[in-house]
């Protein structure tokens, strides 16, 4: 069954764990990786590792947009709020995540005008009504926000709207799993896929990392019986030696996708090298504006020098966002790393790994 019409039924979870309990593995931990940071969060939430059995791992991945933005982004963005007559707008996690010597957060306090906004569409209204300043809005998220980033440059555009740009920093989530499969100290049976960004791509987009590693993938909806359901397509198809695509999430996630989000995302952004926390540069796996819209892209508007970054000694996040580490194996978690004082931007997120760990395990 690849499908589930009922996804709230405790009695179906209660069925698939004891399946699964059931089951007889391989002579090694099966290992899957969610790559999504709502995923991670419902899975603590719901005590779903104590519930599985042991032979089944499950590893957190890059799947909080916030965590993988590479420090010298995070620097541009608290350069940015420094420059006068600059207004910075942002979704809310980015505000507090530490750059080298500072973040938003402070700057905010030493005089800053950054303004948290829950749509993109509302920095281009702080525009229209604020035409004396430049408002940059942060563009920080993966294939499910850039569409409405492209939505309101081109809205811009159109409106006239000259004081208004967007810096940035997307990240596509494909080549991402490709250099986690090509990485040496990780070792992946399967990927729990993401909802919310295969409702943007498709599930179509995973079959070229299935038919290159023959690693099984199933797209997968939030709530704690769709996951349970994608472990138990995802354990049956290695336990086969199968790989294929499987779309758990048909109630949101089209296998094409949302073609029209598409083609506006192809209209304003072309892909580009990007930098990822934990990764490192990855070819291809960013969004930069055409050249056509460049008039709206920050990085062209403001002359931005080359900054030194320095990380924070001791932080971990890189590793736990590759799945090769574990919040609790870095020596700053919960001694100087924590909610209140975070070190690191998976600590600081509401999908973070770290600040998952530390609200659900104790």
């Amino acid at each position: 069954m690849e499908y589930l019409d009922e996804y709230r039924d405790p009695e179906a979870a209660k069925s698939l764990i004891e399946t699964l309990h059931r089951r007889s593995p391989f002579d090694r931990q099966i290992r899957l990786m969610e790559i999504c940071g709502t995923h991670t969060v419902a899975i603590f939430r719901s005590g779903m590792r104590q519930l599985l059995p042991d032979w089944i791992r499950l590893i957190s991945g890059p799947g909080c947009p916030v965590c993988v933005t590479a420090s010298e982004d995070i620097d541009r963005s608290i350069w940015l709020s420094r420059q006068p007559e600059v207004i910075i707008t942002t979704f809310g996690d980015l505000v507090r995540v530490p750059g080298s010597s500072s973040s938003l957060h402070r700057e905010r306090s030493r005089g800053a005008d950054v303004r948290v906004v829950y749509a993109t569409l509302d920095a281009l209204r702080i525009a229209e009504e604020n035409p004396s300043k430049q408002v940059v809005f942060l563009g920080i998220g993966f294939e499910t926000t850039a569409p409405t980033v492209a939505a309101a440059i081109r809205q811009a555009a159109a409106q006239g709207v000259d004081n208004f740009s967007v810096f940035s920093a997307h990240k596509l989530l494909p080549p991402a799993m490709r250099a986690l499969l090509d990485s040496k100290d990780l070792n992946l049976d399967g990927f729990i896929c993401p909802g919310h960004v295969s409702t943007i791509i498709g599930a179509a987009a995973y079959e070229e990392v299935v038919s290159r590693y023959h690693i099984p993938c199933v797209v997968t909806g939030f709530e704690p019986l769709d996951i349970l359901h994608s472990i138990h397509l995802l354990v049956d198809m290695v336990l086969k030696r199968e790989a294929k695509v499987i779309n758990q999430y048909r109630r949101a996630v089209k296998w094409e996708g949302n073609l029209a989000a598409q083609r506006l995302i192809d209209e304003i952004f072309e892909p580009a090298d990007a930098t990822w926390r934990g990764l490192g540069m990855i070819p291809g796996s960013g969004l930069k504006i055409r050249e056509k819209w460049s008039t709206f892209d920050a990085v062209k508007r403001f002359a931005m020098p080359v900054i030194e970054v320095k990380e924070h000694p001791g932080c971990k996040c890189g590793e736990v966002l590759r799945g090769v580490m574990t919040p609790p194996e870095c020596g700053l978690f919960r001694k100087v790393c924590t909610p209140g004082d975070p070190k690191g931007p998976c600590m600081v997120s509401s999908e973070g790994t770290c600040g998952a760990y530390y609200r659900y395990q104790g």
